[in-house]
Order: structure tokens, then sequence, then C-alpha cells
């Protein structure tokens, strides 16, 4: 008795304008960024929209398993699934101030600058530095031990034009986060809401009963640089968060949303980056892509605390 043999469709290339120049997969002329073209997310190949189609050829299986953008070098390379180093910035500039302050109490006592260093410590607008990039470092090695094809991330990205940066950026298949690592260490974040009736309403976000707002106005306005970032697709959500390292939390809820922008736990955020989503991890490598081009990785300019 013979068996139906039932053959896999083959996918759809998707027509878009494309972001890179690259080059046609089929008559191997060269398309210019903002061309429409054919996208092959399986081979991750580009071609002429007036070319047609080849017919799929299943017995060269080698064909789909080629290095991605091999028959298009011109597109942009795949980044590793973790790209940047966490709080590398932070700790950069405490060690600036630090050896900064060093200098300056040595010059200025030559002779008892040592005994003063060693008995009074840094100020807290140095050591906050610190405080900053341990908070980072530990919820970079959570992001790094999810990571992969369908978590991607992106640590301690300059932001052009400014002294600030972006503590950590993470596609994937629910969309792009935009995340802000803060260590308040036994400290609980809470949302405190003002007016209503008479006056307009007003989402405030304390921290140990002290006014943080500010961390959410500081996020509003990453989000804003990211959704422009990625103009071109519109379809993409983009998401802020907050992450409190070491925060005091209650047993039961606790996480919460101020402003449009979530306050959650690292446990909390991380059952959120691995939910499944519409986005596959062809489309996960190119959005890790565009936001690499537009926020860089920081290398020695130190970012602006919050």
């Amino acid at each position: 008795m013979s068996e139906d043999v039932i053959t896999p469709a083959t996918p759809t290339p998707k027509r878009m304008k494309l972001r890179y120049a690259g080059t046609c997969s089929r008559c191997g002329a060269p398309l210019e960024a903002g061309e429409l073209a054919d996208y092959d997310r399986t081979s991750r190949t580009v071609a002429c929209v007036a070319c047609p189609a080849r017919r799929a050829l299943p017995e060269r299986a080698e064909t789909t398993a080629a290095p991605r953008h091999a028959l298009t070098p011109d597109l942009p390379p795949e980044l590793e699934v973790v790209d940047g180093t966490a709080g590398g910035s932070a700790a950069r500039e405490f060690d600036r101030r630090h050896d900064a302050r060093q200098q300056r109490v040595q010059a200025a006592h030559p002779k008892i600058g040592k005994f003063l260093l060693a008995v009074f410590d840094d100020p807290q607008s140095t050591t906050a530095w610190a405080t900053g990039a341990v908070g980072e470092q530990q919820l970079g090695g959570m992001l790094a031990a999810i990571a992969g094809p369908t978590v991607r991330v992106l640590h301690d990205r300059r932001i052009p034009r400014s002294t600030a940066n972006i503590d950590h950026l993470v596609v994937c298949p629910t969309g792009v986060y935009v995340i802000d690592a803060k260590r308040y260490l036994d400290k609980r974040p809470e949302l405190r809401v003002e007016g209503g009736l008479i006056r307009p309403r007003q989402e405030l976000l304390l921290v140990g009963g002290r006014d943080r707002t500010k961390l959410v106005d500081g996020m509003n306005k990453q989000l804003g640089l990211v959704r422009a970032a990625l103009a071109d697709q519109p379809d993409v959500p983009v998401r802020g968060v907050l992450c409190f390292v070491g925060a005091d939390w209650p047993i039961f809820g606790g996480s919460f949303i101020v402003q449009g922008v979530s306050v959650v736990w690292p446990k909390k955020l991380k059952a959120s980056l691995l939910e499944p989503g519409p986005l596959d991890p062809g489309q996960i490598a190119d959005l890790q892509w565009q936001l690499h081009e537009a926020f860089p990785r920081q290398k020695d300019a130190a970012s602006r605390p919050t």
C-alpha cells in the first residue's frame, strides 16, 4: 500500500522596503536601502521584485543551512545573543570619580592625604555609581542565563548626542523591552495615585516612601527614542520596565504599572521575557541589529546617573 507524501508548503517571501542595501539572490543585482524587494526569512536572502521566484529544491538541504546572509553579504551581520557589558558605564564612572577624589585629596594634603582617604569614604554621589553598576550586573546575569535565538540582549547602550545611556534592551517574541535596573536595597516600590476629582489624576512612584517619579520620566524619554528608532515597524510593541534588584517586595502582588511603565523584580521580568509571541527568531535578530545601530555600545563615555 502506498503512502501519501505531504510536502511542506514553501514560505512566502515578504515584500518590504529594505532597511539595508543588499544583493539579489536570484540575479545578483545590487539593491539599495529603501528599495522594494522580497525578503525570505527562511534563507535570510533578498531578491528583486521583478525576478521570478525560484522553485524550491528539497534535495539540496545545504541551501537552507547556509550561514546567515551568505548570499547577501551587504545585509547586516548577526550579533551575539548578548551584546555589550552590563553596568560597564556605571563602573567606569565610579572608578573615574574615585580616582579623581584620591588625586585631589592627596594634592591638597600631601602629608595626611592617605590618612583622610582611609578614614572618610567616597561621597554618596560617587558610591551611587558603584551601587548602580552592581544592580545592572546582577540583572545582566539573569538576562544572560535566558538569552538565545528568541531572547536577544543589548547591554549599556549609548544614546547619540547625549551623556545618558540605556541599561538594557531585550528583544523577545512579545516585542522590545527597554529595561532600567535599579538597586534600592530593602526599600519597597509603591504606586501612589493622587487627584482624580477636583484636580487631575496623577500617578507617582514611591521607593522607600520617597518620591522617585523622575525614574518614570527618564524611562518614558528612553521609550520615545526607541520607538522613534523603530518607526518603520509600528506593529512591534515597545515596553518600558523599571526592574528593582534587592528591593523589599511583598509576598503577594507587588508589581504595578505607573504612567505606562512596568515596575517589577527580576524573576517577574524573566517570566514576561519568556512568554510566547508573534516574533520569530529571524525578526528578533533583525530588531536586535536595528537597535544596535541606533544605540551603539558604550565605550569610554560615562552615562548620567538617574
